[in-house]
């Protein structure tokens, strides 16, 4: 299934930035793959191994390079990348770095924690962040797990889907079929519910992060009964989503990232996990001492590690998207016009939600913990 002509347009402008721009030490080895070279001196090596999607699935792993690039601006650092074809090869990617005497060295994705947990063991002297696993009482010393409160985040963006419906049917679709992708699905259900209980909530999983074929063919079954907005949480699979929605006339809503600019006047927002942030605090407490080590963070609507974009104003990346001719002028207008008729009625209902989480007044169920989805 060929990608929209905008999102191609992205990808295409990310990876030559990708190929021009200078982001550390960097060799290849005898099969051309990049690799890990020793640190030069005294800057802060920095490393990071991306998940499966690797750079330009405008998701988590997008977030956590922009981090890295935001430190190389304020600090005095290098870092490198690595993108493995397979999950196979993340524990010799993470070895790569460390086995070069590398400072911080990030692992992104739930699915390569047992990975960064063993090489952590390996190399007690160095430092490790890890993206979305909670080690629980067993994280070695030497990590700090960076960890968000999804469930916080999709409430809001379900309950502004009931808001928006007028068909009384809503969908959500997952990547792979675990626990923390669990976590997106019950928060997004519970905000519906709490807005109307008697709502149709359809879901289902793609079984990749990188299938949009899948992810359109899903939606666009969504959409035959009935669905008018669909959430995904799925990576490369839900830019699937968003093209089967902007096909349809109805509505998505993105996740991770920005996705507004994707589908103009087609995604009414996205539940924001601000990996950046965190991504960029975890280098700074490294270069001024405070890295702790042995500790899971957690960033939650109070201390905006989640939240929605704006149900009101143009965001940064949808002008961002301007600047790199992802979109034109005349997209942004589209999507302005859509904040104005569909979203911003509602900012100020979806706000006092917000407010009610954060004072506990509502406590959002975590389903990454429980031993089945419940049935809805």
């Amino acid at each position: 299934m060929a990608l929209p002509k905008k999102l191609l347009a992205l990808f295409m402008v990310t990876l030559l930035s990708f190929a021009v721009v200078a982001c550390g030490p960097a060799d290849e080895d005898e099969n051309g793959e990049e690799e890990a070279t020793e640190p030069e001196d005294e800057t802060l090596q920095v490393g990071i191994v991306l998940s499966t999607g690797g750079l330009g699935d405008q998701s988590f792993n997008d977030a956590a390079y922009r981090g890295l690039e935001w430190a190389e601006e304020d600090f005095d650092i290098e870092f490198t990348h690595i993108e493995p074809e397979d999950v196979a090869e993340d524990a010799q990617s993470l070895r790569q770095f460390a086995e070069r005497g590398y400072d911080l060295i990030f692992g992104v994705g739930f699915q390569m924690a047992d990975s960064l947990e063993t090489v952590a063991q390996e190399y007690p002297d160095i430092k490790f962040g890890h993206v979305d696993e909670d080690f629980g009482e067993d994280i070695p010393d030497n990590v700090e797990s960076l960890n968000f409160a999804e469930h916080e985040g999709s409430f809001l963006a379900g309950a502004l889907a009931a808001k928006v419906s007028e068909s009384g049917t809503i969908g959500y679709v997952g990547g792979e079929d675990f626990g923390l992708i669990h976590r997106f699905e019950g928060g997004f259900v519970q905000g519906a519910q709490y807005i109307d209980e008697d709502i149709e909530i359809i879901s289902d999983y793609a079984a990749s992060f990188e299938d949009s074929g899948r992810g359109r063919e899903i939606a666009l079954s969504f959409i035959d009964r009935g669905a008018d907005v669909i959430y995904h949480a799925a990576g490369g699979s839900g830019m699937g989503v968003i093209e089967a929605a902007e096909e349809s006339g109805i509505y998505a809503i993105g996740v991770d990232s920005n996705q507004n600019w994707v589908a103009p006047g087609h995604v009414i927002t996205s539940m924001l996990k601000q990996v950046d942030n965190a991504v960029y605090e975890t280098v700074e407490r490294v270069i001024d001492g405070t890295y702790e080590g042995g500790l899971n963070r957690e960033f939650g609507l109070e201390d905006d590690g989640v939240s929605l974009s704006s149900l009101t104003e143009i965001d940064v990346e949808e002008e961002e998207a301007v600047e790199l001719e992802s979109i034109d002028e005349e997209d942004l207008e589209v999507i302005k016009e859509m904040k104005k008729e569909i979203t911003a009625p509602h900012k100020e209902r979806i706000e006092e939600l917000e407010q009610k989480i954060i004072d506990e007044e509502i406590e959002v169920e975590d389903w990454m913990f429980l031993d089945e989805r419940p049935d809805y």
